[in-house]
């Protein structure tokens, strides 16, 4: 079995200014986040797998998605390479476009 989720605690104002970093943490340390407001908790932020792990299951499009992503080895290319080709398409549409 694998190992538990890290739960912290996070004050909201925190959670607002660190979310880039809390969301980092999310991802690569499975961790989890309760936000609070004063005193009282307010929500919770968990990965998106894990919250369908525990709480639903995953759309049946979603699951086609991973499944063909991951035959092709997409499921590993990095962040940037993702947002260069983006910029690629939008840029190309915008010259077709005009």
């Amino acid at each position: 079995m694998g190992t538990k989720p890290v739960l912290r605690v996070v004050p909201a104002l925190t959670a607002r200014t660190q979310l880039g970093q809390i969301l980092k943490r999310v991802r690569q340390n499975k961790e989890r986040f309760v936000v609070d407001r004063r005193g009282e908790p307010q929500a919770v932020i968990m990965s998106v797998e894990e919250y369908l792990r525990n709480f639903g299951k995953p759309p049946l499009v979603l699951q086609k998605v991973r499944r063909a992503a991951k035959t092709k080895d997409l499921d590993r290319i990095p962040l940037r390479t993702i947002n260069l080709e983006i910029k690629r398409h939008r840029r190309e549409r915008r010259v077709k476009n005009d």
